[in-house]
């Protein structure tokens, strides 16, 4: 028997996994899903009416690399194909994206000509970051923020427009402290290794690739072929997570909601003992915990206070979400992504959203503001409400967008701790952390966002 603790994507992808292998190995592994919640999908979570949907978290879904493509496999899988709707290269939402500097909005460049022309808020045109590249000596180091590698490799500008805003679009954070193995692992490793990002690229074009082909469902071969950027899907994101938990269901997986559990107690390498809030204890051979690192540190305490420590050293953030919908027919954004804000501007907003742009069935416009983040309680205090941050983001939307209409419709959600930051000395810490896992043969695995991201 075997528990999967959390009801987030982490924990249902961990099911819908341990299922197939049940399948293809002929086992027959008991499996139980325990959520503290009453319902399962984490942080995903849709409203959805006859004229717009709001998302509350995630929206998108990246279908590159391995994790995507297995993740699109799935998705075929549990039947969801037709309702895909993606974002081509072609689209509005992928060649358009925009940050908010000096009190205007610029497009960043999405072709190689732009690469060679001047746009600004960048001084001279970017092709000019290669040669910056070429010509900097490296620095031997185990590891650097995103910020000072970019810095480095190919000038402040980059790093001050382009990356940190990005930072602040995928988790929240500042580039300043995130660390580079994030999102540019390989770039690091070229730097390290031979010296530069160009040489390092260089060398790689010349470098037999090694590795299994993954193989690949009618759904992931399309989404290669047509060069998606990310796609979303068809009445909101929610329908992912519910999909595959009637899947589960429906191949006999005991599903517990409204479930906490208190305690992890670990009595062999093959033995552990769940000890419920209602007094009920379920044993089971291995545990896979797909929480947030915090609250997996409250379970372990009692028994193994140095993993707890080390657990809650993972640090996370708050993010406020404001949905906005304008009735109106008159266009009042132009089609684009959205638009970031690096965080040099020092603006209460990280972004926001252009969601009638990039998800359909939307009648009217629609935007998804997002606050806080890394600087949340530093911009909103400890004890902000819903009506504060709404205030916040109609301001910010009117000032940049010109926006002068009261939307028709609205909702607010403060999604507390919600994203992991990978801060510099996050992967030795993760390592760390599993090295203590297996010295102590203890029976459980750690997955989901806190460790090793999520796509």
């Amino acid at each position: 028997m075997a528990a999967i603790l959390g009801g987030g994507l982490g924990g249902l992808s961990t099911g819908y996994y341990l299922l197939k292998n049940n399948l293809n190995s002929n086992n027959n592994l008991k499996l139980y899903l325990l959520e503290a919640t009453n319902y399962c999908g984490g942080w995903i979570k849709s409203i959805r009416t006859k004229d717009y949907v709001f998302e509350q978290g995630p929206r998108t879904i990246r279908p590159k690399g391995v994790t995507g493509l297995n993740t699109l496999n799935m998705i075929q899988d549990l039947g969801l194909s037709e309702h895909i709707s993606p974002i081509k290269p072609d689209h509005p939402a992928a060649r358009n994206r925009m940050i908010y500097v000096n009190n205007n909005l610029y497009l960043l460049p999405s072709s190689l000509k732009g690469v060679f022309q001047k746009n600004e808020p960048f001084s001279k045109p970017l092709i000019y970051a290669l040669y910056h590249d070429l010509k900097k000596p490296h620095k031997q180091l185990k590891d650097d923020s995103i910020y000072n590698f970019v810095e480095r490799r190919f000038g402040k500008e980059i790093a001050d427009y382009a990356i940190s805003p990005m930072i602040c679009g995928i988790c929240a954070g500042d580039a300043k402290e995130i660390s580079v193995k994030f999102l540019m692992k390989t770039l690091f490793e070229w730097e390290q290794t031979h010296g530069g990002v160009v040489k390092g690229l260089m060398k790689s074009l010349f470098s037999s690739k090694t590795g299994n082909e993954l193989v690949l469902s009618d759904l992931a071969r399309k989404a290669q072929e047509e060069k998606w950027s990310v796609y979303t899907i068809k009445g909101g994101l929610e329908m992912f997570p519910n999909k595959l938990q009637a899947h589960l269901k429906d191949n006999n997986v005991t599903m517990n909601l409204s479930t906490k559990v208190e305690a992890i107690e670990f009595v062999d390498s093959g033995s552990v003992s769940l000890n419920i809030q209602t007094g009920e204890k379920l044993s089971v051979n291995h545990v896979y915990s797909s929480i947030p690192a915090y609250c997996l540190a409250s379970l372990v305490q009692k028994q193994h206070p140095e993993l707890a420590k080390t657990l809650k050293d993972i640090p996370f953030v708050t993010v406020g979400i404001v949905n906005l919908y304008f009735a109106t027919q008159k266009p009042l954004i132009k089609p684009a992504f959205g638009f970031l804000v690096p965080p040099i501007e020092n603006s209460p907003i990280l972004g926001v959203v252009f969601d009638s742009c990039c998800m359909p069935d939307q009648n009217g416009t629609v935007l998804t503001v997002m606050l806080g983040g890394r600087w949340f309680e530093e911009k909103f205090g400890k004890n902000t409400t819903s009506e504060n941050l709404y205030n916040i983001a109609v301001k910010e939307v009117g000032s940049i967008l010109d926006i002068k209409d009261k939307p028709t419709a609205f909702n607010v959600n403060i999604l507390n701790r919600c994203i992991p930051q990978y801060v510099v000395g996050h992967y030795e810490r993760v390592d760390e952390i599993r090295q203590y896992i297996k010295s102590n043969n203890l029976p459980i695995s750690l997955i989901g966002s806190s460790y090793d991201g999520a796509n």
